[in-house]
């Protein structure tokens, strides 16, 4: 089992002791990151 899957189910498990209601599990959080690429090798001759 690998340790993101350990502590996952502690964590959960914890969270649901204190009265949390866990809705999506597991949840997922998405943002996009744009980075401009610049070729410094193209040059217009």
């Amino acid at each position: 089992m690998s340790a993101r899957d350990f502590f996952h189910t502690i964590v959960k498990n914890a969270l649901i002791k204190e009265g949390w209601q866990i809705t999506h599990d597991p949840f997922s959080v998405s943002f996009g990151i744009f980075v401009p690429v610049l070729d410094r090798y193209d040059t217009q001759i």
